[in-house]
C-alpha cells in the first residue's frame, strides 16, 4: 500500500476519534444527544479583588471574609487574600518600598482567621471553614489592594467585604465595598471632577501578564477628549489608581466612567470622596439595558440624585417610579427622565423617599434603549452630610451574600418589582460565636422592605447574610452599613446581585453515532 494511502487513513482514524471525544464530552449542536437540562453545580474556583482602601493616615479598615454552606461543593479547599504589588498615581511600583504594611494591627477575632503584615506576599487573611466569617484589620494609608483566590469548598458564593472608617478629612465617614471578581468592562454613572471631589479610579490586574486598559469619560455635552486615558498599563499582580482630575481640565459634577479592557483582564471600582459631604465606593453597574433597578435608598435620605447614561445611538425616555413599602408611585415632578446618547444625564430627586423604604425603578415610555445608571445618596444636613453610592445592579438570582453585619447598624432592603416573591434569609454563626438563624420573609409586587433581618443567636463579632428567593417574581437586594461618629451619619450601601456560588453545567451523553455521518 502506498504512503499515501496509509497517510489518508491514519489522518482519517484521527479525525473520527476527535470528533468521537467531541461527542462525549461536549454538547450537541442539534441537542439530539443531549441527556436532560444543564445541572447547576458549586463553582470550583473563585477569584476577588479589593482595592486599596484609603489615602488617608487616619483610616481604619476591616476586611470580612465568608464562604456559605453549599450542597454539593467540595469536602475541602482553602480561600486566601494576599497584596497586590502597589502602583501610585504617577505609575511608581510601592511594592518594594514597605508600603504595602504599615499599619497592621492583627487579627479583630480569634476565631475567624488571621491578618499578617502583608509582606513577602504571605496571605493578609486567612478563612478557617465555610459558614463562619473570618476577619482582619489594617490603618493608615499604605494598605494594599488584595486579590483573593478560593477553591474546593470555599469557591462557591464567596464573598469579602471591604470597610473603611475615616473619622476628618476629604471623604471621612463609612466607606463600604465588595471585593469584585475580574472583568473587561465596567461603566460608572455617578463619578465627578468638580472641585470639590478626588475621585480615584482603582484598577487591580490579578493575571501573570500586563492588562491594557482605556478610561473614557463622558459628561453633560457627551464624550470629553483624555489622551491621558488610553493604553494605560496595568502591571501583573499589581494594582493602580488614576486619579480623574489629572485625566482631563474639565470640571463637571456627574460624569460616566467608562473602562474597557483592551488585553488581559482587571478589577474596577471607583472612590468618590467629597471635600464636605463624605464619600464612598462607586461600584460598577449593571450591564446596559432598558430597564433598571437601584434597590434600597434609606428612608432617612435628604438628597439623592440620579445619574444615567446611554451609550448607544438612540436617546432613552424613562419612566421613573419609587417601589415604596406600600406600592409603585411615581415621584411628583420627575415622572420620566430624558437621556441623550452618550451624554450624562442627572436629575435630582430630593427626598424621595420620604421616610420609607424604597428602591428606584426605571423602564421604557416607549422605545427600549439600554441605559446604565446610579443613585448619589445623601443622609445628614449642614456640615453633617454623608455620601453613598446605589448602582443599577442585577437580582439576587439563586442566592446572594452580604458579609461585614453587625446587630446593630445593618439594615437589608428587599425589593420585588414585577411580582411577589418569597425570600429566606440565613444569618451566619458570628466571626467569634453565635448560632445561624433563618427566616422567610414575603415581599409584595412592587413593593421594597426594610425587613427585620435575622441575627444569629448568642451573636459574638460579625455575621454574615445570605438571601435566597424561593419562589415568585425577580428580587433585588441591597445592604445598608451605618455608624455615627461625631454626630456624622456615617453610612455605606452594597447592592448583593448573585454570589455566583452556582454554574450551570450541560449534561450530555454518548452519540457513537457520529461516528457514521
Amino acid at each position: 500500500m502506498k504512503r499515501t494511502t496509509l497517510s489518508l487513513i491514519a489522518g482519517t482514524t484521527a479525525l473520527a476519534a476527535v470528533t468521537a471525544f467531541a461527542a462525549l464530552d461536549g454538547p450537541s449542536a442539534s441537542g439530539a444527544s443531549a441527556a436532560g437540562a444543564a445541572a447547576s453545580l458549586p463553582v470550583e474556583r473563585t477569584s476577588l479583588l479589593c482595592p486599596a482602601p484609603s489615602i488617608s493616615d487616619i483610616a481604619d479598615t476591616s476586611y470580612t471574609s465568608y464562604t456559605p454552606v453549599t450542597q454539593g461543593a467540595a469536602s475541602s479547599g482553602k480561600a486566601q487574600l494576599q497584596p497586590a504589588a502597589q502602583q501610585s498615581a504617577d505609575g511608581t511600583d510601592n511594592s518594594q518600598t514597605g508600603k504595602d504594611s504599615k499599619g497592621a494591627k492583627g487579627s479583630k477575632g480569634s476565631k475567624g482567621g488571621k491578618k499578617t503584615s502583608g509582606t513577602s506576599g504571605r496571605p493578609v487573611l486567612t478563612p478557617k471553614a465555610p459558614g463562619t466569617p473570618a476577619t482582619g484589620d489594617t490603618s493608615g494609608a499604605d494598605a494594599p489592594a488584595l486579590i483573593g483566590t478560593a477553591d474546593g469548598n470555599f469557591a462557591p458564593g464567596w464573598t469579602v467585604q471591604e470597610t473603611t472608617e475615616v473619622a476628618v478629612g476629604t471623604g471621612r465617614g463609612l466607606q463600604g465595598v465588595n471585593c469584585t471578581a475580574a472583568d473587561t468592562e465596567f461603566w460608572f454613572p455617578g463619578a465627578s471632577t468638580a472641585a470639590n471631589r478626588t475621585d480615584y479610579v482603582h484598577l487591580t490586574n490579578p493575571d501573570d501578564s500586563a492588562a491594557v486598559v482605556d478610561i473614557e469619560l463622558y459628561g453633560k455635552n457627551g464624550a470629553i477628549k483624555s489622551p491621558l486615558g488610553e493604553n494605560l498599563t496595568v502591571p501583573p499582580h499589581a494594582s493602580k489608581p488614576i486619579l480623574l482630575s489629572t485625566l482631563t481640565d474639565a470640571q463637571q459634577a456627574d460624569l460616566t466612567v467608562h473602562v474597557s479592557v483592551r488585553s488581559g483582564r482587571v478589577g474596577a471600582a471607583v472612590q468618590a470622596l467629597d471635600a464636605k459631604a463624605g464619600g464612598d465606593w462607586l461600584a460598577a453597574a449593571a450591564d446596559p439595558a432598558p430597564s433598571l433597578v437601584l434597590p434600597g435608598i434609606p428612608k432617612d435620605a435628604t438628597d439623592v440624585r440620579l445619574i444615567a447614561f446611554t451609550p448607544g445611538g438612540d436617546d432613552a425616555d424613562l419612566k421613573v417610579r419609587l417601589a415604596s413599602s406600600g406600592s409603585l408611585i411615581t415621584p411628583a415632578g420627575n415622572e420620566t427622565v430624558h437621556v441623550k446618547s452618550g451624554m450624562t444625564t442627572a436629575a435630582d430627586l430630593g427626598d424621595v423617599t420620604r421616610g420609607e423604604a424604597g428602591s428606584l425603578v426605571l423602564t421604557p415610555t416607549d422605545q427600549s434603549v439600554p441605559v446604565v445608571a446610579a443613585l448619589q445618596v445623601v443622609r445628614g444636613k449642614g456640615d453633617k452630610q454623608e455620601t453613598a453610592f446605589i448602582p443599577a445592579t442585577a437580582p439576587v438570582g439563586t442566592r446572594a451574600t452580604s458579609a461585614d453585619n453587625s446587630a446593630k447598624g445593618t439594615t437589608l432592603a428587599l425589593t420585588a418589582p414585577t411580582a411577589t416573591a418569597t425570600v429566606k434569609v440565613t444569618a451566619s454563626a458570628g466571626s467569634e460565636g453565635g448560632t445561624p438563624v433563618t427566616k422567610t420573609f414575603t415581599i409584595t409586587s412592587g413593593t421594597t422592605q426594610n425587613i427585620d433581618a435575622p441575627v444569629p443567636s448568642g451573636l459574638q463579632g460579625t455575621y454574615a447574610l445570605t438571601v435566597e428567593p424561593t419562589s415568585g417574581g425577580p428580587v433585588y437586594a441591597s445592604r445598608t452599613l451605618t455608624a455615627t461618629e461625631g454626630g456624622v451619619p456615617g453610612f455605606t450601601i452594597q447592592t448583593l446581585p448573585s454570589d455566583r456560588g452556582m454554574v450551570a453545567v450541560p449534561e450530555t451523553t454518548e452519540d457513537l453515532g457520529v461516528l457514521q455521518r
